[in-house]
């Protein structure tokens, strides 16, 4: 960081002093709008390993007609437009903070069915940090990133932000020829994380756009030789990479990395569908296969999520806007593609709520293992 800022406070709970590194340049913002959200490092909070929990899908319950969320009569206000004809939805007109739970419910099936649903005209004022949080727990437990920056004395917040003043990410972005890296947020969780919410508070002139890929689509791709080898396949997603970069790169860890061998192929529980569930991010392997066979099988399989237009989706961000998406049958990435060292046009910077679901489940009984 160009600025570090080191804040000691000492627990409520405790007399160890908690130091929280401030991830960013304090002199750039002066009257930020969002500046309780700016992002810190907690470098003493230590996590225990995540434990089994029960999980029940929101939409397993929803009305499949979604009359409460998107109803049908022109006077509400309410509109909703198919943003490609494989994936994403653009909601304007309804506020998330006051939808009841009948609505949250179908939310929950239209984003497992549109992969990534976007609301725009939100108020991210009105609701608050402690609301946001409420709204995002009734579709599954807050999930805590292991290494990234967060809001301070809220973990379940990760901070999203590239700017002038974050030279790590802009050196991450200069040693590689392309910013995008598609990834299923934090695939390497024995119950990997379902729904996830991103609000970007401050974007740039132009640019900083986020891009989905449907896996359900992917998937449907591949040919029925194809499809029917990776139903019987496991690949394993490790978090240990992140981990040891973290470290490399002098930042805390707050929890302990893990690796989990998940089915390449899982089924939705709420709709049933197949979807292709590795991603360039955190797969590693196939399970079972030799090195050179594992290694050309995944290739093949993250070009094509990658490469394929045809089933992705790419929104431009504008303040109010909040993307909801379903891990379990998309792939993501941020595209990097401002100054980032322009002051003025350079920040971009969000706040994403995800989480956990159900341990996935593959085809014929095949059950992720650890």
């Amino acid at each position: 960081m160009s600025t570090t800022t080191v804040l000691t406070k000492t627990k409520e709970s405790s007399s160890q002093p908690l130091k929280l590194n401030l991830a960013y340049d304090e002199k750039l913002h002066g009257e930020y709008k969002y500046a309780e959200y700016l992002p810190v490092y907690d470098e003493v909070t230590k996590l225990p390993p995540l434990q089994p929990f029960a999980f029940h899908d929101r939409g397993l319950v929803a009305n499949k007609a979604k009359v409460n969320l998107l109803p049908q009569d022109p006077a509400s206000g309410v509109t909703a437009k198919r943003l490609t004809p494989s994936i994403g939805t653009e909601i304007r007109g309804l506020q998330l903070s006051q939808l009841n739970d009948l609505q949250k419910d179908e939310l929950a099936l239209l984003i497992a069915e549109r992969g990534v649903v976007v609301f725009r005209g939100q108020d991210f004022k009105d609701i608050g940090i402690e609301k946001q949080k409420a709204f995002a727990r009734y579709f599954g437990p807050l999930h805590i990133h292991p290494t990234g920056a967060h809001v301070k004395d809220h973990l379940e917040y990760h901070n999203i932000y590239l700017g002038p003043d974050n030279e790590y990410r802009a050196t991450f972005r200069g040693n590689r020829l392309t910013s995008t890296g598609y990834h299923s947020d934090v695939s390497y969780e024995h119950q990997t994380p379902g729904i996830t919410l991103l609000a970007l508070l401050s974007v740039p002139t132009t640019g900083g756009d986020t891009a989905w890929a449907s896996a359900t689509a992917a998937y449907e791709r591949l040919s029925p030789p194809i499809r029917t080898l990776l139903e019987g396949l496991r690949a394993e997603h490790s978090g240990f990479p992140q981990a040891d970069n973290a470290r490399r790169d002098g930042h805390f860890v707050r929890r302990e990395p893990i690796a989990s061998e998940h089915p390449i192929v899982r089924i939705h529980p709420a709709t049933g569908q197949k979807s292709l569930f590795v991603n360039p991010g955190f797969t590693k392997r196939i399970i079972g296969l030799k090195q050179e066979e594992s290694d050309a099988l995944l290739q093949l399989l993250f070009k094509h999520i990658t490469q394929g237009q045809d089933f992705q989706v790419r929104v431009s961000w504008e303040e109010g806007t909040v993307a909801l998406w379903d891990n379990r049958v998309t792939s993501h990435t941020a595209i990097s593609d401002y100054d980032v060292h322009n002051p003025q046009e350079g920040l971009r910077h969000g706040i994403r709520l995800t989480t956990l679901a159900d341990k996935p489940a593959g085809v014929h009984g095949l059950e992720s293992t650890w």
